[in-house]
């Protein structure tokens, strides 16, 4: 890929080039943006998929075990479930998975039955902690050509579009 001035040329310019020869109509700004932020997503869910297997788990597994992690807390399995996004009957899936590696443990809320806190279990606590600042690190490297004031840009305006888009959905 080349360059054209000083901005860096990627993929997703090829394509536009191609669809600007095509349809000079159409504003393709948003197309490029919404792009490469498909194929980012791509390539960051390859890299982090990596360092989770190294380290013997999936990315799920420790989404799950890091929020109850910061949570510090018993959680039910609905406020599990809206942390991790994903439905109560995935979650009821992925706790099974996790009990049964001695992860996670399941307690009956005191006074309901009905009701179950899900807790770390010492294992679980020691393979978060033990993963956590790495997984940081491999973030950060992914990120090591953005500066701080670059990587500040891009929260910002990722969180701009993330709330906005989350409002809308």
């Amino acid at each position: 890929m080349g360059e054209t001035g000083t901005r860096t040329r990627d993929a997703v310019d090829d394509f536009l080039d191609q669809w600007a020869a095509l349809r000079s109509d159409l504003d393709l700004e948003a197309m490029g943006a919404v792009g490469r932020l498909l194929r980012l997503t791509r390539l960051v869910e390859k890299e982090v998929g990596r360092y989770f297997a190294e380290h013997g788990m999936e990315r799920w597994e420790f989404d799950v075990l890091a929020t109850l992690r910061r949570s510090d807390r018993p959680l039910t399995p609905k406020e599990l479930a809206g942390s991790v996004m994903v439905s109560s009957a995935a979650l009821t899936n992925r706790i099974d998975r996790l009990a049964a590696r001695n992860l996670v443990a399941r307690e009956t809320v005191p006074g309901d039955r009905r009701s179950l806190h899900i807790t770390l279990t010492d294992a679980g606590r020691a393979l978060v902690d033990d993963t956590v600042e790495g997984h940081v690190r491999n973030e950060r490297r992914m990120l090591a050509r953005l500066d701080e004031k670059d990587c500040d840009e891009l929260n910002r305006l990722l969180r701009m579009l993330l709330t906005t888009m989350e409002g809308d959905a």
